[in-house]
């Protein structure tokens, strides 16, 4: 497939058809990884790590001083839940 490397303001880019993005399982707003390798430009889309962040978020979490009082009241479904 042959496209056309066009102005964006400053810059020039290059419009990724659909059917290409999915073949590398991209959508628009993913975040890829661009390089060179020789002659090429090679595109991958950016896979994160499905946990990523949640170690910073728990300790976040731990330090904050939440609100207890509520704990100490009575639900009216608290009997009749398995636990």
């Amino acid at each position: 497939m042959i496209g056309a490397v066009k102005k964006f303001g400053n810059s020039a880019g290059i419009l990724i058809p659909k059917p290409i993005l999915a073949q590398i399982g991209a959508r628009a707003g993913d975040k890829v990884d661009m390089r060179i390798e020789g002659n090429r430009i090679v595109i991958e889309r950016v896979v994160a790590a499905p946990r990523a962040g949640w170690a910073e978020d728990a300790e976040s979490l731990a330090a904050e001083e939440l609100d207890s009082d509520w704990l100490d009241l009575p639900g009216e479904e608290d009997d009749s839940q398995p636990w």
